[in-house]
């Protein structure tokens, strides 16, 4: 998600129909806090494409073919990561209680008034501004573990944090991967690992994952300015570099 200090809201837009999508891109190019990261058709699509480029704001039609904007929301849900606003966009008004269930921050009604999608603007920022992302949120460091507990096999190793290459969340499961081992964490959070760790040699590059910058072995330009790293295990990881982490990287490498 975008650093708050560039005052920019990485959009995405989920819509099936190309005049609704033109439309929507054409009021929000008059705010230019809003920088639209992607413009998606469909729900599967939308996914993947929320999940590489972890945007703050995806703008969401609620009737698609296949996968609907309301089950979008539910499958990023179920992964239990950190997701970004939802604002749901439709010609049809009564699907906005399930939204708000599903914590949409608000519901547009087709065709979308200029003002009321000011408004909507101004609430997202006061969110973003009061609730920061957590991939993007300073952790609190004690004194840095030089030593991780690495579950494989029934067997408890001790690994040291150098050895450490990256670690991965999915489904609420933390796995660690080091050189010549690899396991569960016995860490419940990601943040939680992080904040044991020395934060100027290890990134959380994607809110699900954090890699140890020494064991980086290649940096791939991705799509939209975002970058992709591959590790340095045996089977070259590729690790995801969200958008904002992506110009952190860049900065510190001088690329």
């Amino acid at each position: 998600m975008s650093v708050r200090a560039t005052l920019t809201i990485t959009t995405v837009l989920v819509d099936d129909e190309r005049l609704a999508r033109e439309e929507l891109e054409f009021l929000l190019r008059e705010h230019a806090e809003v920088e639209i990261a992607a413009v998606v058709v469909n729900g599967l699509q939308a996914l993947e494409v929320i999940q590489k480029i972890e945007p703050d704001l995806v703008f969401l039609d609620v009737q698609m073919p296949g996968l609907d904007g309301l089950g979008i929301i539910r499958r990023l849900q179920e992964k239990a990561i950190p997701l970004p606003y939802f604002v749901m966009a439709t010609a049809y008004d009564q699907y906005a209680i399930e939204a708000f269930r599903l914590e949409a921050v608000d519901y547009l009604l087709k065709p979308i008034e200029k003002s009321r999608l000011a408004l909507t603007l101004s609430r997202v920022k006061r969110y973003l501004a009061e609730h920061p992302p957590a991939a993007l949120a300073t952790p609190i460091i004690g004194n840095p573990r030089s030593k991780l507990v690495l579950r494989s096999q029934n067997r408890n190793l001790l690994i040291d944090v150098d050895d450490l290459i990256y670690a991965t969340i999915q489904d609420g499961l933390i796995s660690i991967f080091a050189e010549g081992a690899e396991g569960e964490s016995t860490y419940k959070t990601i943040e939680e690992l992080q904040g044991d760790l020395n934060p100027e040699q290890f990134w959380r590059v994607h809110r699900s994952f954090l890699v140890n910058l020494n064991q980086i072995a290649e940096v791939i330009p991705w799509f939209h300015s975002s970058l992709m790293l591959r590790m340095a295990d045996k089977k070259n990881t590729e690790v995801p570099v969200s958008r904002a982490q992506s110009k952190r990287l860049r900065a510190y490498l001088k690329m």
